[in-house]
Order: structure tokens, then C-alpha cells, then sequence
């Protein structure tokens, strides 16, 4: 099954890419590994996933802000290959930031809301490693942000 046919059964809708803020690109290709920006937490209307984990929101409501930035991912890939995904050998790694409190000790349990997702779309070809990182600010004051390494064929 193709990676495309995973995203037609799961229903997922992917989200329109945007542009970079500043001076960088969204994607780069070095060699074989895909490079995809940080994509920050935005949700399915276009609005701006913000607050502080442990404070603002629920580690659920951070899980589902941490898929929303896979989502984001996973659209940044596409355009870089062309609307390709046929060109994905595998997931190599994501880095994900989670705006939280000194308090707040649960950031693996958020960003596995953009793994969990990664490999609901890739399969053992979405299986990577990981960092899970705590915050004390992102931009724009969103939720998380994660950004991601692609093995291409």
C-alpha cells in the first residue's frame, strides 16, 4: 500500500504548506535526507495552536497540537517531492519542542502525537528517532513546534 492510499484510509486531510517567516526554506534535499523546518502548531482552521503545557493546556490538548505539526510535515515532504511520496524511503528523525512549564514533565507523551502520526502514514518506513525537548518560549507562543529528517530513495 502506497503512502498516499494510508492517507485516503486514515481520512487525513493534509494542510495547505506556507511559506517561511524569515530567511530560511521549508525543505532541503543534501544527498538523499530531506531536511523539513520546524512547522509550529496550527489547527485545522488555520488558527495558531499557543499557550504553555502545564499551564494553558492538557498534555492531550499538546499531543494533538504536536500531530497538527506532523500534519504540517508531512505537507512540507510532499511539495518537496514533487507530490511524490513514493520518493520517501523513511523517517529518519524528529526534534519536537514543547512551550512548557519548569514543571511540566510530560513532553514525550506530546510529541508522540507527531510520531504516532508519522508512522499511522509511513509504517516501519515512519519509525525514527527523537528528541522531546521542554521550552520556555516558541514562536508566536504556539504549543509545539517539530521539525523532521527524511531518507529519500
Amino acid at each position: 500500500m502506497s503512502f498516499e492510499d494510508r492517507i485516503n484510509i486514515l481520512k487525513i486531510n493534509l494542510p495547505n504548506t506556507s511559506n517561511p517567516v524569515g530567511s530560511y526554506v521549508s525543505a532541503k534535499i543534501v544527498g538523499k535526507l530531506l531536511f523539513v523546518s520546524g512547522q509550529i502548531s496550527i489547527s485545522e482552521n488555520g488558527k495558531l495552536i499557543t499557550g504553555k503545557l502545564g499551564k494553558d493546556l492538557s498534555t492531550e490538548q499538546g499531543y494533538e497540537a504536536a500531530k497538527r505539526c506532523a500534519l504540517n510535515i508531512v505537507s512540507q515532504l510532499k511539495k518537496a517531492c514533487n507530490d511524490d511520496l513514493s520518493k520517501v524511503k523513511s523517517c529518519v528523525r524528529l526534534t519536537g519542542f514543547v512551550n512548557s512549564t519548569s514543571e511540566f514533565n510530560e513532553q514525550p507523551k506530546v510529541i508522540n502525537g507527531a510520531s504516532d502520526l508519522i508512522v499511522s502514514i509511513f509504517g516501519e518506513a515512519g519509525k525514527h528517532t527523537r528528541a522531546a525537548v521542554s521550552v520556555n518560549s516558541l514562536p508566536f507562543s504556539v504549543a509545539v513546534e517539530v521539525d523532521a529528517i527524511f531518507e529519500l530513495n
